[in-house]
């Protein structure tokens, strides 16, 4: 995308945001239904991914696994705050790529062992840019992105998560 294009898309955003905090404010939503086989139905909008136990808890591999969904959703929102960051910076990038990896130690959500942490305790983050500008301009990139990342910036500063139970 160009980068006048961008600006002329985000200009009456901004404009609205800066007069109105209210309207900024946006909840994402998401259901999922139980399956079969311990699995759970996700209606992405776009599309259904059932989900399930990934190998190293039981699962066969066929679903998706809830820890690699969340490596995607990094890497996704990585890959367009990027974008936006070059489009913005007047960089045309030509042949990016991101890695994510998160590393997850199962005895933990299969209560083997009590001390050992449920969830993923470590993840990293890489980018390849491979076009050619000076590397100064990719870590400035890099580090706007971080800064500009929501699935980045939630990981890294988690939100106040409620539950509740019977409706």
């Amino acid at each position: 995308m160009e980068l006048e294009k961008l600006r002329e898309l985000q200009r009456p955003l901004k404009t609205r945001y800066q007069a109105d905090k209210e309207a900024s404010l946006v909840s994402f939503h998401t259901s999922g239904t139980l399956g079969e086989d311990i699995s759970c139905r996700i209606d992405t909008g776009i599309a259904q991914v059932t989900a399930g136990l990934h190998p190293a808890a039981g699962g066969d591999g066929t679903l998706a696994c809830s820890g690699d969904m969340l490596m995607e959703a990094l890497v996704a929102c990585a890959g367009v705050t990027l974008n936006a960051v070059a489009t913005n910076m007047g960089i045309q990038l030509q042949y990016t790529k991101i890695f994510a990896e998160g590393d997850m130690d199962f005895r933990g959500t299969l209560g083997v062992d009590k001390n050992v942490p449920v969830g993923i305790t470590k993840i990293r983050l890489r980018f390849d840019i491979q076009d050619d500008i000076p590397e100064e301009k990719k870590l400035r990139l890099i580090e706007l992105t971080e800064r500009y990342c929501v699935i980045y910036q939630t990981l890294v500063h988690p939100p106040q998560i409620e539950t509740s139970g019977i409706s």
